[in-house]
């Protein structure tokens, strides 16, 4: 990266719940630490205590957040964003609580302190919808959008139709890494209701409540029902979809049954999709089998826009 982007980095602090606060400003081994090889913090520094000493002893530039969602409040990755980048640190975010809780706030507080909050990686992982429509579509309205936002929800889907049970594909989507150890916001339509939101506020610029999404999850669904539609040639899928009404917009999260040849009904596993109502044509994306790298490369990505200056 250094000799295409001209870009300089090292890994100075990791902070876990099983590592706790990890410093080193020299630079820590990230292969050592993807092996399970924790260093012990330099005895010459006392132990962080908090994201802003943990910040400080780091001597951060860039702050990465990709704790667990929080959606009903956003924290406290909302927190640990602020405390970056009131340290002087870019702050990049895989975690879609802050941006539902507090995107003008932080983005506010970036202007103030010279640096920027960015978060690719809160929808579609690595796919650039965020950064796309201020340098490729300027000068468009976005009326809607409608897609398939959940991986989790389309691998328990997929694997119910080919005869597991509902804990068995739940087991199937923790074991390819995309479902936590409690599924419940992913299957109650949350994860979903929160990507809806943070669509609708960066991208349609409206200041919508979570509360405000209509939701319902797939749990309502049995077994029978899934693979009885898909022997008819219809499948179920857990669909988000947002639409400007004068001044507001309408925004649901719901199981819908789609017929075979609906561009969403064909998405398979951990596969999404989206489709963008504009005022001069329609766009749809969609993100093929996923997986962990696709977050990743979403972060790195936020990572090169942050440091390397704008062309």
């Amino acid at each position: 990266m250094r000799r295409r982007y001209d870009v300089r980095w090292r890994l100075t602090g990791v902070a876990t719940r099983r590592a706790g606060w990890v410093v080193d400003p020299d630079g820590l081994n990230p292969i050592a630490l993807l092996n399970g090889h924790w260093p012990g913090n330099r005895a010459s520094s006392p132990i962080p205590q908090n994201v802003s000493e943990w910040l400080e002893q780091s001597r951060a530039d860039v702050f990465f957040e990709t704790s667990s969602l929080n959606p009903q409040s956003g924290q406290p990755a909302t927190d640990h964003i602020k405390a970056a980048l009131n340290h002087g640190a870019y702050a990049i975010s895989a975690n879609k609580g802050p941006v539902v809780h507090a995107y003008e706030e932080l983005m506010t507080l970036a202007r103030e302190r010279g640096k920027k909050f960015l978060c690719e990686s809160t929808v579609m992982d690595g796919v650039p919808i965020f950064s796309m429509f201020p340098s490729g579509l300027p000068a468009t309205e976005l009326r809607g959008f409608s897609g398939v936002l959940n991986s989790t929800s389309n691998v328990v889907l997929t694997e119910v139709e080919k005869g597991l049970s509902f804990d068995e594909a739940i087991r199937r989507a923790q074991a390819l890494g995309i479902a936590e150890t409690d599924p419940a916001n992913d299957l109650d339509g949350w994860d979903s209701a929160v990507k809806v939101v943070a669509l609708a506020i960066i991208l349609m610029g409206l200041p919508v409540k979570l509360e405000q999404v209509q939701r319902t999850g797939i749990r309502e669904l049995s077994e029978e029902k899934i693979r009885s539609v898909r022997a008819a040639g219809m499948r179920y899928k857990l669909v988000c979809r947002a639409e400007r009404r004068g001044a507001g917009v309408d925004c649901q999260v719901r199981p819908e049954l789609l017929l075979a040849g609906d561009p969403l009904a064909n998405l398979e596993g951990t596969s999404s999709a989206i489709h963008f109502d504009l005022d001069v044509f329609g766009l749809s994306m969609v993100e093929h089998n996923p997986g962990i790298e696709a977050t990743a490369y979403g972060l790195l990505a936020d990572f090169l826009r942050a440091v390397r200056p704008a062309a």
